[in-house]
């Protein structure tokens, strides 16, 4: 048996695999097993904030491995300690749990949330509202608050306390923070999973001034947007809003599994001995790693994404098969006439490896990619969805 086949014989089948086997890569290319190379426009969707192999965090991974690999979270490693306080001082937030994912990330941000407002309030204030087309992970309670019908039908029972309403219209926690029930609201500021749809700037604005107003906390998923990916270190920061609490995963550990759950300070004591905690939660090798990332994340750095994402904006907006093209940073869905799946497979045959998100094509390079790499991807973009060379 080849690879593919030990796969589909070994592996349980919930990855609809594209036809690539990866077996290595530097920065912002990846190589096949037949050594074909691609220009990959997906990072492990949003993961190698640096890209593959980056020699800064493989030096910080490797060094900490030759320290040590891990110790329970009864014991102090520098690591962990450095990259919660790192954390607090970019963004103002007050404490921080570590955890191994964006799902366990979220999970940790509405445990706080709720025993925030049990302790103040009573248990019967427990609700998190939750936005339509959000997606917050698929654990139970993760899929719950997951504003996205299609998720929840084959899992139910799910973890109740959830509602989801439409961004835009703040009628439902009103009505639910008028009956005593609600304890947080929980958005994404762009809604990856389901479309790569920023949220409008008046909404957030007008959300946040309730919840401050009401004494509801307002968190914020920043596990895909964070880090970087949006042009700034963390998507909320281009609406002008401070946030309660915010998880966030993915382009933090640049390859290495790691969450992160900041605490602001209503809810930074929140938790107590025994309250949460977590095997893996700040293991040295991954907070080692996401050092390596977090403190390279500085305004020059962040100018350059932005520069990358206005070219990207710039060449495909108005493009000969492009009809419209959504995002933020380097964070980017691009709705074309034909199906996306027809263009992330074209693409993949032309060596770019692109990413879907609903009915669009999905790119999240990693933040650093070469400019002339990027131009080459963008080139070949355009061509699959003219259906042809761009004159």
């Amino acid at each position: 048996m080849d690879l593919k086949e030990l796969d589909g014989k070994y592996i349980a089948g919930t990855y609809k695999r594209f036809p690539v086997v990866a077996v290595s890569g530097k920065g912002s290319v990846i190589t096949d097993e037949n050594g074909k190379e691609y220009i990959d426009m997906g990072s492990g969707i949003g993961v190698a904030a640096f890209g593959i192999a980056d020699d800064v965090w493989r030096k910080a991974v490797t060094d900490q491995i030759g320290l040590i690999q891990h110790a329970s979270n009864l014991y102090y490693t520098e690591p962990c300690v450095k990259l919660a306080q790192m954390l607090c001082e970019k963004t103002g937030m007050k404490k921080v749990f570590f955890s191994n994912s964006g799902a366990e990330a979220n999970e940790c941000a509405i445990k706080a949330a709720r025993k925030y407002a049990s302790d103040k309030y009573g248990k019967d204030r427990c609700v998190i509202a939750t936005l339509n087309n959000s997606f917050h992970g698929r654990t139970l309670t993760t899929l719950a608050a997951t504003g996205q019908e299609h998720y929840h039908e084959l899992f139910t029972p799910l973890t109740g306390g959830f509602v989801s309403f439409d961004a835009g219209n703040l009628t439902v926690p009103k009505e639910l923070c008028s009956e005593g029930k609600l304890a947080a609201v929980m958005i994404e500021c762009i809604q990856g999973e389901g479309g790569v749809i920023p949220l409008e700037h008046g909404f957030v604005k007008g959300l946040a001034a309730f919840c401050e107003e009401n004494d509801v906390l307002l968190i914020v998923d920043e596990v895909q947007t964070g880090n970087g990916r949006s042009g700034k270190l963390y998507a909320y920061m281009n609406y002008g809003v401070t946030p309660d609490i915010v998880s966030t995963a993915k382009g933090l550990g640049g390859g290495l599994p790691i969450g992160a759950t900041m605490l602001g300070q209503k809810c930074e004591n929140v938790f107590s001995y025994g309250d949460h905690g977590s095997t893996f939660g700040g293991n040295p090798v991954s907070c080692a790693a996401a050092l390596s990332v977090l403190s390279r994340l500085d305004d020059g750095f962040l100018a350059g994404v932005c520069r990358k994402s206005a070219y990207v904006f710039g060449k495909l907006s108005g493009a000969p098969g492009v009809e419209d093209v959504v995002g933020m940073g380097l964070m980017i869905g691009i709705k074309t006439k034909k199906a996306a799946a027809a263009v992330v497979s074209e693409c993949i045959e032309k060596g770019v490896l692109c990413l879907t998100a609903k009915d669009k094509v999905r790119l999240l390079p990693a933040l650093n990619i070469d400019v002339d790499l990027l131009k080459q991807a963008v080139r070949i973009i355009k061509e699959v969805c003219a259906d042809g060379p761009d004159d």
